[in-house]
């Protein structure tokens, strides 16, 4: 007997798709079910039937300032090369999917081109307009043309999902759209709780990136009266303002640079230690509301939490009781915070973490992708 054909998923995203976390979730979770194509930059996540590649030297933020100081933000779009890098990869396929999951809002005009059968859903992997508000110029020139985008084509997608609750408010708020939340989890992990360490090990991993003020957790460390160590697993995108990192911390042995780790090696890693640390001072919206990887990562790998006030971390950690939130976001504050911590507190919310891995996991929170998804594919054949 001859089986139905696998419903046609488009997968779009001007990211490295491989180093992708939360794209490489989306490809894994329908590569089974259905015939996935992925467009993008690098090679092509494991599980796909067809890879259209972004050329590498293609900018895929870069835009014609003019365009956008004149506000020809459809010109400024459809000239800039990514998107013309994406038509001529998708030349001839209008039609040729039965469903296209766009990433960003960058992808979305390019995606809607394509007038998939069953329909399209865009996943917002932050708040677009508001990414970089800290910076004047980013406020004048960028911001006012993510509010066309978003304002003139999102409301022709059928579905929409984002990466938290407050940020889900803010697009309902301000675009009127209704986002389901999908956070960034990571795949559930089959582990238990390690036994705390002695010093207390804290770790944290991600982009070196000079806006998330990392600065902070070293210099808690310096000031901390409890023997710490701090394991840094950073990636390496600012190197610059890595080597200003290892030049504050070169006084402090007990402050550790790792090279990365890939993502499907990182939960041993950081199994290894007792605290996931993440203070990030809210400079921007985006940061304010952060719900990242890492934090997911933390859980599964069974240990306890410390964070700032971010308001969608913070509610996780008080609610599933995975540890403590700072009183702000200061280095005297997680210094305080790490210094009251006591070893059997710290065995509680790592024992805490064990108990909520299972339903903080990828498996349990990707459910709005999928419903998403197979709404729009039921449409091609009712």
């Amino acid at each position: 007997m001859r089986s139905e054909p696998r419903p046609r998923l488009l997968i779009v995203s001007f990211s490295p798709l491989r180093s992708d976390a939360r794209v490489l979730r989306q490809v894994r979770l329908f590569a089974e079910r259905y015939a996935v194509t992925t467009l993008g930059y690098g090679e092509a996540p494991d599980g796909v039937v067809e890879h259209l590649r972004l050329p590498d030297d293609v900018v895929a933020w870069h835009k014609d300032r003019r365009l956008l100081a004149t506000r020809r933000f459809e010109t400024a779009y459809r000239a800039s090369p990514v998107v013309r890098a994406t038509r001529t990869l998708l030349e001839g396929r209008r039609g040729s999917y039965d469903v296209v999951l766009a990433n960003d809002a960058d992808t979305l005009p390019v995606a809607l081109d394509l007038a998939p059968a069953g329909g399209l859903h865009l996943d917002l992997h932050e708040y677009a307009s508001r990414q970089s508000e800290e910076s004047w110029r980013w406020r004048l020139f960028v911001a006012p043309y993510y509010r066309w985008l978003l304002r003139r084509y999102a409301p022709a997608a059928d579905s929409v999902s984002t990466v938290g609750t407050w940020l889900a408010r803010e697009y309902r708020r301000e675009f009127g759209l209704g986002p389901v939340v999908v956070p960034n989890a990571a795949p559930f992990a089959d582990r238990s709780p390690t036994p705390v360490g002695s010093p207390l090990r804290l770790v944290h991993s991600g982009l070196a990136r000079r806006g998330r003020s990392l600065y902070v957790m070293i210099e808690a460390v310096r000031a901390a009266a409890r023997p710490l160590t701090l394991d840094l697993y950073l990636m390496p995108n600012d190197p610059g303002y890595l080597q200003e990192l290892r030049e504050l911390a070169a006084d402090l042995p007990r402050v550790r640079f790792h090279d990365p780790v890939p993502p499907d090696r990182l939960g041993e890693s950081l199994a290894a230690c007792d605290v996931g640390v993440f203070v990030l001072p809210p400079v921007n919206f985006n940061y304010r509301f952060t719900l990242p990887n890492k934090f997911f990562d933390f859980v599964q790998a069974r240990l306890a939490v410390v964070v700032g006030p971010s308001p969608e971390m913070a509610d996780l950690v008080r609610h599933h009781g995975l540890g403590v939130v700072t009183e702000d976001f200061t280095a005297e504050s997680l210094a305080a915070a790490l210094d009251a911590l006591t070893d059997e507190q710290v065995a509680g919310f790592k024992a805490a973490s064990h108990a909520a891995a299972s339903e903080l996991s990828a498996q349990e929170q990707v459910r709005g992708w999928t419903r998403a998804i197979d709404t729009l594919a039921a449409r091609v054949n009712g």
